[in-house]
């Protein structure tokens, strides 16, 4: 089981159980849209985030995202971590039905998944100290055709499933998690070997 000291934000009870099967650390639940209005939890967000730092773990949906971007919101950024679940389809079991976008959540994700998600998150023992690594810029993205091209959102969504990581990111959120997920190294060699440039006509 992983052993962490930040404290884990998850959308509701039933991701807290299926992710307190394999994480040994203090989870709190934001029920969902609730933290929006709920002044208390958000307090208390900010000050665990002072004194451990907070890792979001959300699902991959529309909802997910929103969620992740008002907590992330509530802090400064040296005390955030992202873990991030891959686009998975299918239901949950308890459940009559899939969700809106089809997508499984934290708690219909395998173990193995959930472990990895939290061990790419850079997480160290000291929150205040992250793992450096080479920063990707945007002059980077757009040498690459991941912006600025006319096919470059289609591109992105490609390497993030290439790197089985959820697809619904902004330009910005895709440099951030290409980072700190991927590596600048791993992911201009995954581009060259996998992603080629598209071929230029021979002129007439």
């Amino acid at each position: 089981m992983l052993k962490i000291e930040q404290v884990v934000l998850v959308e509701g009870r039933y991701d807290k159980i299926r992710l307190s099967s394999v994480l040994d650390a203090l989870i709190l639940e934001t029920e969902g849209f609730g933290i929006f209005k709920d002044k208390e939890k958000q307090r208390l967000i900010k000050r665990l985030g002072q004194e451990r730092g907070i890792l979001i773990l959300t699902d991959s949906d529309a909802a997910g995202f929103r969620i992740r971007a008002f907590l992330g919101g509530l802090l400064p950024p040296e005390q955030v971590y992202h873990a991030y679940i891959p686009d998975r389809y299918g239901k949950e079991k308890r459940k009559e039905h899939p969700s809106a976008e089809g997508k499984l959540g934290v708690e219909g994700m395998d173990s193995a998944t959930l472990r990895a998600a939290i061990e790419q998150a850079g997480l160290t023992t000291a929150h205040s100290d992250k793992i450096a690594r080479a920063e990707i810029t945007t002059a980077d993205l757009y040498e690459w055709g991941l912006t600025g091209q006319e096919d470059s959102a289609a591109k992105r969504r490609a390497v993030l499933r290439y790197f089985d990581l959820p697809e619904r990111l902004s330009t910005t959120a895709f440099r951030r998690v290409a980072q700190d997920f991927i590596g600048k190294d791993r992911l201009s060699h995954a581009l060259a070997d996998h992603f080629p440039p598209p071929r230029t006509k021979d002129p007439v």
